[in-house]
């Protein structure tokens, strides 16, 4: 039998990447759709599932992931490109690179940045072996081809989790080896009664409005999400806050989804309200297997990918009255999105013509 495809294990920085894009949904569209490929990819979701999530050919789906092994996150903005010969050598464009992700008081330069036209200048005229001509544009170019971006300098997490590696393989164990019996738990939120912005298909020049909001009187709620790696499928209790019971409770709906007794095994994050006295208690009766996703690697829990679905289409553009209506509108896309997940893809079903059944 031939091993299934999968995206290689995600470090770190390209998982918090991916679940900032997905989480977002906003920006490049090839690259949001790329991102929902191999960021469930990568925690354990099978191709057909994917497909399904983001409404496309398996073939497709096996290449993105092939190329996400092959090159990294550079395969979410995919590059076509003809013309005529370079005419800037490997060599100096090696060199261009290194001189630009160099602080320019390191090469003796009287600033702390560089900016294009002083790039340029530097390049040109330095008083080292290698001098480049180049344009402000052409250079532009050529940073932006080595994702060489402006940037301001930002703070960054990185998990000091001591067992990092051997959480990451033990969900790599069970959601390849018992897909059928593995679950995701994690909490969406807090939701808001507010006019939330969206987006629709509306005439030109007529935006959708909604009215301004002056007043939250209605405090919030958090989505307490559930997700079945093999059945693929998403349900969830709202609730006030986050805490130990409320976490008890949507754990059980877990466990009564698959009452034969047989084990079975959830990933979470290592928040203090997943894993207290009581819920270890719970787990050891119930012959469940808490995995605990590593610190700050919430990115390795499959259901991050569809809480991203869930923001979009249940969330975004709404303007509910209070929290009752809102729970409402918000467990009636979970059953469209059930009853609609195993719909066949793209590739099984040509847009525009007769749908044809079995014999």
């Amino acid at each position: 039998m031939a091993e299934l495809v999968r995206a290689r294990r995600l470090t770190d920085q390209e998982g918090q990447r991916l679940q900032k894009i997905v989480r977002r949904g906003t920006g490049s569209s090839i690259r949001l759709r790329r991102a929902m490929v191999i960021m469930p990819s990568a925690s354990g979701n099978t191709v057909p599932a994917i497909a399904r999530l983001v409404q496309g050919d398996e073939d497709a789906i096996r290449g993105v992931i092939h190329r996400f092994n092959e090159m990294g996150l550079a395969c979410l903005d995919p590059r076509w490109a003809g013309g005529r010969p370079r005419l800037i050598s490997p060599e100096d464009e090696a060199f261009i690179i290194a001189t630009a992700t160099t602080r320019p008081e390191t090469l003796e330069q009287p600033f702390t940045r560089w900016s294009l036209r002083k790039l340029c200048a530097y390049l040109s005229r330095n008083h080292g072996t290698r001098r480049v001509v180049v344009g402000r544009e052409r250079l532009r170019q050529l940073l932006r081809k080595h994702d060489i971006t402006f940037q301001r300098t930002k703070t960054w997490k990185e998990t000091n989790d001591p067992d990092r590696d051997t959480k990451l393989a033990r969900i790599d164990h069970v959601s390849s080896h018992f897909a059928d019996r593995v679950f995701a738990f994690d909490e969406f939120g807090p939701l808001t009664i507010r006019p939330h912005p969206g987006a629709g298909w509306v005439r030109k020049s007529h935006p959708g409005r909604l009215p301004a909001n002056y007043h939250k009187l209605c405090g919030v709620r958090q989505f307490h999400g559930c997700y079945s790696l093999g059945g693929d499928t998403l349900w969830g209790i709202v609730r006030a806050g986050k805490s130990a019971g409320n976490t008890l409770a949507a754990l059980k709906t877990i466990r009564a989804a698959r009452p034969d007794g047989a084990p079975i095994y959830i990933i979470l994050d290592n928040l203090s309200a997943h894993k207290g006295s009581a819920i270890r208690a719970w787990a050891a009766r119930s012959n469940v297997e808490l995995c605990f996703t590593p610190t700050y690697c919430s990115w390795a829990n499959p259901i991050e990918a569809h809480f991203g679905p869930l923001k979009t289409f249940a969330v975004a553009g709404s303007n509910h009255p209070n929290h009752t209506v809102a729970t409402r509108a918000l467990h009636a896309y979970l059953r469209w999105r059930n009853a609609n997940a195993r719909i066949r893809s793209e590739r099984q079903h040509t847009w525009g013509q007769r749908t044809t059944h079995a014999a």
